[in-house]
């Protein structure tokens, strides 16, 4: 799942300084590349002047194998390096 943010002013002739509401916009997992275009358009928006700014995208895979974010290991993991001197 990907999930693209931006920030547009509320009110219009407002700049970016005034930093207006931000919006979100949610694509399938399978979707990258229409999460892309996306941000592609919203960016040549602001190269056209419009106040759009803060574009940015996340992801998070709902089939990750391990809890997201970093964490102390289970008591049962026992981890040894492979090459030992």
């Amino acid at each position: 799942m990907y999930v693209v943010y931006w920030i547009e002013p509320v009110a219009p002739a407002s700049s970016l300084t005034d930093l207006g509401a931000p919006s979100a916009r949610s694509f399938g997992g399978d979707r990258m590349k229409d999460a892309l275009d996306f941000m592609e358009s919203l960016r040549s928006r602001q190269r056209l002047g419009e106040p759009v700014g803060f574009v940015t995208m996340c992801s998070e895979n709902p089939q990750s194998v391990g809890p997201a974010g970093a964490a102390d290991p289970s008591p049962d993991y026992h981890w040894t390096k492979r090459r030992r001197r």
